[in-house]
């Protein structure tokens, strides 16, 4: 696989990354969902499309190399925070709201680390189309 593809599949995977954190951030007080539940922070599971250790084993010549991959999306496993609003029409019995568990400042950490995962994807796409283009100079002029 070219080193231009296989940060297509880099940015890929990081675009559907920050659409699940926005996704987050988006329900971070959504109190039910279609369940009756209340909506659960969610993450992206990637890793690499192929095995790296087929890579390995056949010398790293062959092309075997095939970017990442997205796996699924689970759910992360935080309990809820219940607050007190007997005012709320969503408050059971006891004037509690159950809201989801949910750490802002980590989303929007990890809004910014998938952000710069994606500029390094687009920087080491342009590396490698500067160079095919350099190359293809080079074979002009001999």
């Amino acid at each position: 696989m070219q080193a231009m593809d296989i940060s297509r599949t880099g940015l890929d995977v990081e675009w559907r990354r920050m659409e699940v954190v926005a996704e987050n951030i988006a329900n971070a007080s959504t109190v039910r969902t279609a369940t009756g539940a209340p909506y659960r922070a969610m993450r992206l599971v990637s890793g690499p499309k192929g095995r790296f250790a087929d890579y390995l084993a056949a010398g790293g010549v062959d092309g075997r190399l095939q970017g990442v991959d997205v796996y699924g999306v689970e759910p992360i496993d935080l309990p809820p925070r219940r607050v007190h609003e007997p005012q709320n029409p969503q408050a059971d019995a006891d004037g509690y709201v159950t809201y989801p568990g949910f750490d802002h400042a980590a989303e929007m950490t990890l809004m910014i680390k998938t952000s710069r995962a994606y500029e390094a994807n687009i920087v080491a796409m342009n590396a490698a189309r500067q160079m095919y283009i350099r190359a293809m100079d080079l074979g002009k002029k001999s």
